[in-house]
């Protein structure tokens, strides 16, 4: 697992994807450490999510704005139920599609074990239940709520493999346990239902499309000013940066821009670009979006100043990719 010419630094262990490394896993997170873990959508880092002071020890790693809300992620759906208010709505959501990635912002229950710091002191708690078999192991393990948030520094391009964690977080984290590149690639769609019209806080690895297939009504928005005090993860409007600038729908390239290709587009000036990748040559959105956060960091790895991107249809996963192009290119 581990990627040929990576150093780590003895304080960050990259733990096996076996029954030791699970383990391992598992008990440090019991201790009130941060492991970073695979799901099927990017990596997160696992904190236990009843402990403040574990759970302040993510902000600290991510350098992260103690505002914005942390998902809880469970082992199974009745482990999930425990944690939150589910009407009738947020129930059909979860039994479709759970476990997966799906993340629902529901009120929590008085019993609620996720601590007021990993939600950020709302009356609501963002619940997940992830499909990666390693993901449900680990959390069957810890026996308690996991707060994970994307493993990377706070704006940052998120993680699909072991060693993007280790490029941000190296010796601020205990272990990150390799399980390989991520299938998905964009963070959990969140759904928040709390009264009335179920509200897409974030488009992800869900289609909207198959959001409105359950739910027989499609969710509303969310409120642009919400990424200043949001409602749930992954709402803050600079988010999933390079260092580089993005430029997004880019109909030509700028000498020395690196550029970021979709389908058979070949944009004006292609043959200065500093660097190219194509996130799917065939067009799969699906491809692209498990491609996009990888890319993005190879690009950034090139020196280029800025990134043009081509543009990207914004049916299915298109429109939670171009969710986080717009984020990666807002200000900072």
């Amino acid at each position: 697992m581990n990627d040929p010419g990576s150093t780590v630094p003895a304080a960050t262990r990259r733990l096996d994807p076996d029954t030791a490394g699970l383990a391992e896993a598992a008990a440090l997170l019991r201790a009130g450490d941060l492991v970073a873990f695979p799901t099927e959508t990017v990596y997160g880092l696992g904190a236990d999510a009843t402990d403040p002071a574990a759970v302040a020890r993510i902000f600290s790693a991510k350098e992260r704005p103690r505002f914005n809300p942390l998902i809880a992620h469970l082992p199974d759906m009745d482990a999930a139920l425990a944690e939150g208010l589910f009407d009738g709505l947020a129930r059909r959501l979860a039994e479709a599609f759970w476990p997966g990635p799906l993340t629902l912002v529901v009120p929590a229950d008085p019993g609620t074990r996720v601590c007021d710091l990993a939600r950020a002191g709302l009356p609501s708690v963002a619940l997940r239940v992830p499909a990666h078999p390693l993901a449900r192991v680990l959390l069957s393990e810890v026996g308690r709520p996991v707060a994970a948030p994307s493993a990377n520094r706070s704006g940052r391009v998120s993680p699909t493999r072991a060693s993007h964690v280790l490029d941000d977080l190296a010796g601020r984290i205990a272990a990150v346990l390799d399980g390989g590149d991520t299938p998905v690639g964009v963070e959990s769609t969140v759904v928040a239902c709390l009264g009335g019209v179920p509200r897409l806080l974030r488009p992800g690895g869900i289609t909207r499309a198959a959001l409105r297939a359950v739910l027989g009504l499609d969710p509303v928005g969310a409120d642009p000013a919400d990424s200043d005090h949001p409602a749930g993860p992954g709402m803050l409007a600079s988010h999933y940066a390079p260092r580089a600038q993005v430029r997004l729908d880019a109909t030509s390239v700028e000498p020395g821009e690196a550029v970021l290709l979709f389908g058979d587009e070949h944009p004006a000036g292609l043959a200065g670009a500093r660097a190219a990748l194509n996130l799917s040559p065939a067009g799969d959105l699906a491809e692209a979006a498990a491609r996009l956060f990888g890319a993005l960091r190879a690009l950034d790895a090139s020196g280029a100043a800025a990134i043009a991107v081509v543009p990207v249809p914004s049916d299915g996963l298109g429109e939670a990719i171009r969710d986080r192009l717009a984020r990666a290119a807002a200000p900072r």
